[in-house]
């Protein structure tokens, strides 16, 4: 079961995420909190898989809640921020923050039992509407905070990226050639597939692999970029042409 905590200070949308979510076989509602600081206290007692995180709320605002939370090494759970303020302001402080997705409450049932299941997996989840803000903002030099500490922290590994790799098939073509040399060729390939915003699962159908391998890959991927999550890994790989 994927065990799931609503933060939010309106009951309505909390029960409205609550009906969607419990329709699920494999998704759990374990908790409700109506402020960032409830949130954090019962994120730390119910150890929740994924956390939905409102912005606005008294006592503790979603940013600082989520900043807390992923600070915790006692804590585990992925935070999606979810706000009706579609603002670049909240979604680059949620990124920097360590928040593993941002939805807006508008956004079908649908598209939030997907982003459960995907923050549940490991896997990060951005609106379709700001997907492409945050890559035209990371690609910048000097662009998001949240970009530029894991580029810090990735330096070795995509230090002089930005040559195409010659002879690459279609899954890599345009993967930079330092990049080969921290990463294997399939890591390569995994990182190219999660740029174009590939599902675990279409990952594994398009390199024909098994999921538990993708996810293997896309593990290492994280841990030699110095990534926090696949957002993260995703704005690098846009950000040093680690891309088709």
């Amino acid at each position: 079961m994927i065990r799931v905590l609503l933060v939010d200070d309106h009951a309505m949308l909390r029960a409205g995420f609550r009906a969607i979510l419990s329709t699920q076989p494999d998704i759990e509602v374990v908790g409700e909190a109506t402020t960032g600081a409830e949130g954090v206290r019962l994120a730390t007692e119910l150890q929740p898989d994924v956390i939905t995180m409102d912005v606005q709320m008294p006592d503790m605002d979603g940013i600082q809640a989520t900043r807390q939370i992923v600070a915790d090494p006692r804590i585990t759970a992925s935070v999606a921020i979810v706000t009706t303020f579609d603002r670049d302001e909240y979604l680059f402080q949620a990124l920097d923050a360590g928040a593993g997705g941002f939805l807006l409450k508008n956004a079908g049932p649908e598209e939030l039992i997907t982003a459960v299941r995907a923050l549940a997996a490991g896997d990060g989840i951005l609106a379709p509407e700001v997907t492409r803000r945050v890559l035209s903002r990371f690609s910048m030099p000097g662009g998001g905070a949240s970009a530029g500490s894991a580029a810090q922290g990735a330096s070795s590994a995509t230090q002089g990226v930005g040559s195409a790799t010659q002879g690459a098939n279609s899954a890599t073509q345009g993967v930079g050639s330092a990049a080969h040399g921290v990463l294997t060729d399939r890591e390569s390939e995994v990182l190219a597939l999660m740029a174009d915003a590939r599902s675990n699962a279409e990952i594994a159908r398009e390199l024909f692999i098994g999921e538990a391998t993708v996810k293997t890959h896309v593990s290492r991927v994280l841990q030699k970029l110095g990534a926090r999550d696949r957002v993260q890994a995703i704005v690098l790989a846009h950000r040093h042409g680690l891309t088709r």
